[in-house]
């Protein structure tokens, strides 16, 4: 029998440069890989912010600052096990502080790598990523 999962995630739309900084799935049952934005579930007793500065942190090395509310967003999907999730993305833009890029090893994702904005259109980048990078830029 299939569950019903609410998952509630914090991600950052870092724009430097002129390129946006992505990470790829680590599932090697994603083909062509997926694409998505540094972040990820937040752990019990801790904001949205402490979330995306550690998880920035943990897969891409990078520290960032000044996190700005850009949107809330929601999406329900069905996992290959049948399982639906409902996610509720918070999602915010926000400014490099330093760091060395890095892959993060042994978690959900396995690379880290700045695209140009024109480049988003030939990389499988995961819809609610695209959405808000789309939006953030337009601003």
């Amino acid at each position: 029998m299939s569950k019903q999962h609410t998952s509630v995630r914090a991600y950052g739309i870092l724009v430097h440069e002129g390129r946006v900084l992505l990470v790829r799935s680590s599932s090697p049952h994603i083909n062509p890989p997926l694409w998505w934005l540094p972040g990820g579930g937040i752990d019990f007793a801790e904001s949205p912010e402490q979330t995306l500065l550690r998880e920035f942190r943990e897969e891409t090395g990078l520290a960032i600052k000044d996190p700005i509310l850009h949107d809330v967003a929601s999406d329900v999907r069905r996992r290959p096990n049948g399982d639906r999730v409902h996610t509720v993305r918070v999602l915010y833009t926000v400014s490099l502080d330093g760091g060395e890029l890095r892959d993060e090893s042994q978690g959900t994702t396995n690379q880290a790598q700045w695209f140009s904005l024109s480049e988003l259109d030939v990389v499988n980048v995961a819809e609610y990523a695209s959405r808000a990078i789309h939006t953030a830029s337009a601003k």
